[in-house]
């Protein structure tokens, strides 16, 4: 990888309470030794932990974001949802969206594209998720995916709006199993050609089954910025041992 800025972005799912607040101490401590290094940490805790995230990192490199909102801008009837207005007050400045497991919930590309939509109203950061599943991987569909995730979920998007891009292989979430670095190229190539005809300011992610052991061969892809990491970013060790590997 070039001399740029690394994005890690650590989606902790449904994992964590007050007490998770300690894990991160290490991580904040690690980012101020190694304030020459071009990276960003962002931190995805669960909606009950936003708040306390954002005040304890707000004084240090490290940010927030959440991990879905509502589609709607405005305050409304929606039980047991919050909406951008609502993450942005909370002091953060991303979320992920499009993430496989919502989308296995019934989120389709539509909805999706309102989201981001009121998520840049709100001068949100967007972490669009992308990705096949293995049948449509073997039923070499994965190009006609991701090419119908981009247009539709970034349909109506300022081309000079800020958009993060994580690839993330539905197949190989949480298995273990990462592409092959020919395939992961391929992939990525041919979502850059997609994305750049939308806008212009983006960087690539990849997410999958992201940890200290396969870190090194996927820091070989150069056309990366960075990675979204799921279960392993829970561990403060295994996060920073993550980001030092890459910068090896």
């Amino acid at each position: 990888m070039t001399n740029k800025i690394r994005y890690f972005i650590a989606n902790w799912k449904m994992y964590g309470d007050l007490s998770s607040l300690k894990s991160i101490q290490k991580v904040i401590k690690f980012s101020r030794l190694n304030s020459t290094k071009k990276f960003r940490i962002i931190y995805c805790p669960p909606y009950t932990l936003l708040g306390d995230f954002s005040r304890v990192v707000k004084k240090t490199s490290l940010e927030t974001g959440a991990q879905n909102i509502h589609a709607n801008f405005d305050f409304g009837a929606n039980t047991g949802f919050v909406n951008s207005k609502m993450i942005k007050n909370l002091g953060v400045k991303y979320v992920i969206l499009g993430h496989s497991e919502n989308r296995a919930l019934g989120e389709d590309n539509k909805h999706i594209n309102n989201k981001i939509l009121s998520a840049i109203k709100s001068k949100l950061t967007v972490i669009l998720c992308i990705g096949e599943t293995i049948t449509q991987k073997k039923n070499k569909k994965t190009k006609t995916i991701l090419k119908k995730q981009i247009e539709v979920c970034l349909k109506g998007i300022n081309k000079k709006k800020r958009v993060i891009i994580a690839y993330e292989p539905v197949w190989s979430i949480g298995t273990g199993i990462i592409p092959t670095n020919i395939e992961l190229k391929k992939n990525l190539q041919f979502i850059k050609s997609i994305v750049s005809k939308k806008i212009k300011n983006y960087k690539i992610l990849y997410g999958g089954s992201v940890n200290p052991n396969n870190i090194k061969k996927l820091n070989e892809i150069d056309l990366l910025d960075g990675f979204l990491i799921g279960g392993a970013s829970q561990s403060s060790k295994k996060l920073i041992d993550i980001i030092t590997k890459t910068f090896k």
